[in-house]
């Protein structure tokens, strides 16, 4: 943790930064199971939809 003092003797703390890396493409198992679920979140939806348009 870094900390700093002001003139009043005010400390200010401030956290660490995490290190930074740059995000990797799926591979192509990764993408097949955002698509699954991505249907499955549809179908979900979809469903919840339909059943409050005929209760109500």
């Amino acid at each position: 943790m870094y900390t700093t003092i002001n003139e009043d003797g005010v400390l200010n703390n401030y956290a660490t930064e995490p290190q930074m890396y740059y995000a990797e493409y799926p591979a192509i198992w990764e993408q097949r199971k955002y698509l699954v679920q991505g249907i499955f979140a549809s179908l979900i939806v979809t469903t919840l939809t339909l059943v409050a348009l005929t209760v109500s």
